[in-house]
C-alpha cells in the first residue's frame, strides 16, 4: 500500500512539475507573442481607406475613385436596431465579455475535437476587429493567440461603442462595399436612416459570408441568412413576432445601386483622378478620403454639356442619316430576343437604342431595351435625309416608311424641347468646348467631347488642332503693338510666295476675289486672308513668335511660316481659351487650373489654390503705401492682404482695341449669327481650316471666356465652316451662361481716343467730309496720321527667314472692301499644314 502511495505521489509531482514547465513556457510564448502585438492605441487615430470624391466649385459630386466603397460614419448615426441585429448573429455576448468569450471558445474547441471542423462561433467582434487591423488573413493557430490577446488589449484600450464603431465602418460586405453605411448604399440606395427592418437584418448576416451570401447573385442562400439573423433577434428579444412574421414575408429586393452623382462631369473627373495620382500617388489618392473642390461651376457644366450635344446632334442631322445599326427582320411572337438585342448596345449620352415594331404613313413605333413603346412622330423623322458619300444627301422624305422599317435597330432621343422623342444616331463628328474665368483661369465648364464611355479622349487638353482664322487676332495684336493701328490699310491682292525648299504658294481668300486696299478692322471683321499675310510679312515672322509667347503660347510649337497668319499652329481649345483670356482681361496672362482646393478625411485643408488675379487695382493693392486709397477696389479681395498679381503681357491699349474689333466681328462679320443674343460685350473670331477639317469659334466678354471645336478625330473634311458648326455651341453655351447677367467689357484704358476717319484711306476725315466712321487709336497716332500716309504695302519683292514674298497686286480685280461676303477659312500651303497629335500632354498649368 505504502509502495502505491509512493508511486502516486511521485506521479502527483511529475503533474505538477510538467505543469509548471507548461506553465512557464506558455508565459514565455505569451510573452513573446504580446512582444510583437503592435500598438492598439494606434485605434485612436486610425484612417479607414475612404474612396477619394470630386466635387463642383458650389459641393455637388462629381466622382468618386477607389477600389473600395466606404462612407464612415460615427457610432451614434448607426440604427439600434442594425446593431442589435449584429450582435444577434455575431456576438451575443459582446457588452458582456472582455474581448474574448471563453464560453464561445469552449464550445469552438469542443466542436473542433468531436466533428474534426472548425467553428467560426469562437471569435468575437473584437477579436475580429483585432483580425481586420492589425493581423494577415492566414489562419493558424498563431494568428489565433496573437487575436486573443489583441482583442483583450484593445478592450482595455477602447469602449464597448469605439469598438463597435470600428468593426462596422471597416468590416468587408461584399460588392466592394465596406462599412454599413456604404452596404446600405450599394444594395439598397438608402443612407442607414432610411433602412427597413428586413434590410438591416440582410446586412448585418452579409460577414459571414459576403460572396456566398450576396444578395445580388445569390438571394436565396440571402433570404435564408437574412431569416436567420431575424430569428435570432426574436429569441433575444430586440423584436417582436408581428415584426419577425412581416419581415420573413419580405422579398430580397435589391441590386447593385451606382453611387448617385450629382454632376456628370467625367472628363473633368479624370483630370482630377490624374493629377492627384500623380501629386499623392495612386495609393494615398484613392484610400486618403480626399475631397477635392474643383473650379467648375456645375450650373456652367450643365450648360456645356448640353451646347457641345446639341451642336453635335444638330451637326449629324444636316449631313444626313447613315441609316440603322442592323435589322432584326420580322417581329417574333415573343420579343425577348429583341430585347436582349437592345439591351446589348450602350446607351450612348441619352440616345437610346430602340427597334421599329410598326411603320405607319407618318409615324413609327418602337420598342425600348426596357420593353417600353414609344412613338416616333413625323417631326422626329423627317430630317432624315439618306446620307450619300460625304457630300451628297438623298431625297426629302414623304412617308415614315422613306427613312425605317420594321425590324430596324436605331438610336431615338429622349431630349426634345417638345418631350417628343426623335430619330437620332451617334454622331461621327466630335467636339470640345471650355469656359474660363479670364481674371483668375479657373476652368468653369470642360466638355471634352460627345460620350466620355465612347472616348476617354480629352479634346479640350489633348487635341492639338489648327486654329485657323480664330488665331488672327493675336498676329493681329503682335502688329498693334509695333506701331500698326486699326485704320491701316493693306492690300488685299494676290501674292506669291516661294518657299526655302522652292515650293510656290499662292494664298487665296476663301470666295477666290481680292479686295483691294483694306483697313486692318476691316479685314479682321471679314477674315481676309491676304491682308494678314501681308500683316506677318511686314511685322516679321521672329518678332511675331516671340509676341505670341505673351498669349502663353510656346514659341517651339510654333510654325516659322508665312501660314502662321491663316492659323496653323497645333493649339488645343485649353490653349486657344488661355490666349483669349489675355484680351478679355485686358491684357495679363493668367494660367488655367481646374483644383480650387483639397481636404483631407477629416476635413482640414492640405492644398489651396492661390492663382494669379488679372486686376490692375490689385498691382495698387500690393503697395501697403496705398491700401487705404480710395481707388483701390476692395471687392476681388484686397485690402491689408497682398494679391498674387498675374502678370501684364500685352499693353491694355492693344487689348482694347483688339476686343473693339472682335466685338465688330460679331456685330458685323463672320460671328454676325450671335448678334440675336442681343448682347454688346460680346467679343470673338470664327476659324476654319484647310479643307474644312476644323471649325471653332473663341469668343468672351470680361467674365467669361469659351472656345468651342468641331471637327473629326482623324482629321477630314466637316464641309460647314466656324460659324456654322462651332458658334452656335458657343451661342448656346453663352445665352445660358451669361443670362441675367449685366453686360461687361473692359474700361477704356487711358491713352486713347475716337477719332472719325475715311474709311477708304484710314486717314482722319476732313471735317466737311460726311462719308466717314469712328475708329480707335492711341495718342501718340493721331499725330503721325496728320502728317503720313496711312497706306502700308511692301516692295515688289521682299524676303523673311528664308521665305520670298512676291507682291502681284497688279492682278487684282478689287472690289468694295465692305463686300458682305466673309472668308472664314484658312487656306495654307498643304506642305506647311500641321498634322493632329493625339498625344495626352497637359497644358502648362497651377493645379499643384
Amino acid at each position: 500500500m505504502s509502495h502505491l502511495r509512493r508511486i502516486l505521489r511521485i506521479f502527483v509531482w511529475c503533474f505538477i512539475d510538467i505543469a509548471i514547465v507548461a506553465a512557464i513556457a506558455f508565459a514565455l510564448v505569451i510573452v513573446h507573442l504580446e512582444s510583437e502585438l503592435p500598438d492598439v492605441s494606434v485605434l485612436k487615430d486610425v484612417q479607414m481607406q475612404v474612396p477619394m470624391q470630386v466635387y463642383t466649385a458650389d459641393g455637388k459630386l462629381i466622382s468618386e475613385f477607389s477600389d473600395k466603397r466606404r462612407i464612415p460614419v460615427p457610432y451614434d448615426q448607426i440604427p439600434p436596431q442594425l446593431i442589435n441585429a449584429v450582435l444577434a448573429t455575431e456576438d451575443q455576448r459582446f457588452f458582456e465579455h472582455q474581448g474574448v468569450d471563453f464560453l464561445g471558445l469552449a464550445r469552438a474547441g469542443l466542436q473542433l475535437i468531436l466533428t474534426g471542423t472548425k467553428s467560426q462561433g469562437g471569435s468575437t467582434i473584437t477579436m475580429q476587429v483585432a483580425r481586420n487591423f492589425f493581423l494577415d488573413p492566414k489562419k493558424n493557430y498563431t494568428r489565433k493567440f496573437k487575436e486573443i490577446l489583441l482583442a483583450m488589449k484593445i478592450e482595455q484600450e477602447f469602449s464597448k461603442q469605439k469598438i463597435l464603431d470600428l468593426y462596422l465602418n471597416k468590416i468587408y460586405f461584399g460588392s466592394r462595399a465596406y462599412g454599413v453605411a456604404a452596404a446600405a448604399q450599394v444594395y439598397y440606395g438608402k443612407t442607414l436612416n432610411q433602412l427597413t427592418l428586413p434590410e438591416m437584418a440582410m446586412i448585418a448576416g452579409l460577414p459571414k459570408g459576403p460572396s456566398m451570401l450576396n444578395p445580388i447573385t445569390n438571394p436565396s442562400a440571402a433570404k435564408d441568412r437574412r431569416d436567420h439573423v431575424l430569428q435570432r433577434m426574436l429569441e433575444h428579444g430586440y423584436i417582436t413576432q408581428a415584426e419577425y412574421n412581416e419581415s420573413i414575408n419580405a422579398p430580397v429586393a435589391t441590386y447593385y445601386h451606382v453611387l448617385p452623382i450629382d454632376m456628370d462631369a467625367p472628363y473633368v473627373a479624370e483630370m482630377v483622378r490624374n493629377a492627384m495620382v500623380s501629386q499623392f500617388g495612386a495609393e494615398h489618392a484613392y484610400t486618403a478620403g480626399f475631397k477635392v473642390y474643383t473650379t467648375v461651376n456645375s450650373v456652367y457644366q450643365h450648360q456645356a454639356d448640353q451646347a457641345l450635344r446639341s451642336a453635335l446632334l444638330a451637326y449629324d442631322q444636316r449631313h444626313g442619316y447613315r441609316g440603322p445599326v442592323k435589322q432584326l427582320g420580322n417581329p417574333p411572337a415573343d420579343l425577348s430576343s429583341w430585347k436582349a438585342a437592345l439591351n446589348n448596345l450602350p446607351v450612348i449620352n441619352s440616345l437610346q437604342p430602340a427597334v421599329i415594331l410598326s411603320v405607319y404613313p407618318m409615324s413609327a413605333t418602337a420598342m425600348l431595351a426596357n420593353g417600353k413603346n414609344i412613338s416616333l412622330a413625323w417631326n422626329g423623322l423627317s430630317w432624315a435625309r439618306r446620307k450619300i458619300g460625304d457630300k451628297s444627301l438623298g431625297a426629302v422624305p414623304k412617308t415614315a416608311s422613306n427613312v425605317v422599317r420594321v425590324g430596324d435597330v436605331v438610336y431615338v432621343d429622349p431630349q426634345q424641347a417638345n418631350g417628343e422623342w426623335w430619330l437620332s444616331q451617334k454622331p461621327q463628328i466630335e467636339g470640345a468646348l471650355v469656359a474660363l474665368n479670364p481674371n483668375d483661369g479657373a476652368i468653369l465648364a470642360l466638355a471634352g467631347g460627345f460620350d466620355y464611355d465612347q472616348s476617354k479622349y480629352n479634346r479640350v487638353t489633348q487635341a492639338k488642332r489648327q486654329p485657323g482664322s480664330s488665331f488672327k487676332p493675336f498676329i493681329y495684336a503682335a502688329a498693334l503693338a509695333k506701331g500698326y493701328t486699326l485704320a491701316t490699310v493693306i492690300n488685299d491682292a494676290p501674292i506669291v510666295i516661294t518657299m526655302p525648299d522652292g515650293v510656290v504658294w499662292r494664298p487665296q481668300n476663301t470666295d477666290k476675289r481680292f479686295y483691294g486696299p483694306t483697313r486692318l478692322r476691316v479685314a479682321l471683321i471679314k477674315s481676309r486672308n491676304l491682308v494678314s499675310i501681308r500683316l506677318l510679312q511686314m511685322i516679321g515672322i521672329s518678332y511675331t513668335v516671340r509676341y505670341l509667347s505673351n498669349f502663353g503660347f510656346d514659341p517651339h510649337g510654333i510654325p516659322h511660316a508665312p501660314s502662321l497668319a491663316l492659323g496653323t499652329a497645333s493649339l488645343t481649345p485649353l490653349e486657344m481659351a488661355t490666349g483669349y483670356a489675355v484680351f478679355a482681361n485686358g491684357g495679363y496672362r493668367v494660367m488655367p487650373y481646374f483644383i480650387d482646393h483639397i481636404l483631407d478625411a477629416n476635413d482640414h485643408v492640405v492644398y489651396q489654390a492661390q492663382p494669379k488675379i488679372a486686376c490692375e487695382s490689385c498691382l495698387l493693392a500690393n503697395d501697403p503705401a496705398l491700401w487705404s486709397s480710395p481707388d483701390v477696389d476692395t471687392s476681388k479681395g484686397m485690402g491689408a492682404n497682398p494679391i498674387n498679381v498675374a502678370p501684364e503681357t500685352i499693353n491694355p491699349q492693344v487689348a482694347y482695341m483688339m476686343t473693339s474689333a472682335m466685338k465688330d466681328v460679331v456685330q458685323f462679320g463672320t460671328a454676325s449669327k450671335a448678334r440675336s443674343m442681343g448682347r454688346q460685350d460680346l467679343a470673338g473670331k470664327t476659324g476654319t481650316t484647310n479643307d474644312t477639317k476644323d471649325a471653332w469659334f473663341a469668343g468672351f466678354n470680361s467674365d467669361l471666356v469659351a472656345v468651342a471645336w468641331v471637327g473629326y478625330d482623324q482629321p477630314r473634311a466637316t464641309y460647314e465652316y466656324g460659324a456654322q458648326a462651332a458658334l452656335p455651341m458657343w451661342m448656346d453655351f453663352i445665352q445660358q451662361a451669361l443670362q441675367g447677367q449685366p453686360e461687361h467689357t473692359m474700361p477704356e484704358p487711358s491713352g486713347l481716343v475716337t477719332v472719325r476717319i475715311d474709311p477708304n484711306t484710314g486717314k482722319l476725315a476732313a471735317p466737311w467730309q460726311k462719308d466717314t466712321t469712328y475708329e480707335i487709336f492711341r495718342q501718340g497716332d493721331i499725330n503721325m496720321r496728320q502728317n503720313n500716309d496711312n497706306w502700308v504695302n511692301p516692295d515688289e519683292e521682299t524676303r523673311d527667314e528664308g521665305f520670298t514674298y512676291r507682291d502681284e497686286s497688279g492682278l487684282s480685280s478689287s472690289s468694295s472692301q465692305n463686300d458682305p461676303s466673309n472668308d472664314d477659312s484658312g487656306s495654307s500651303s498643304p506642305q506647311y499644314e500641321q498634322t493632329d497629335e493625339q498625344g495626352s500632354s497637359q497644358p502648362e498649368s497651377t493645379i499643384f
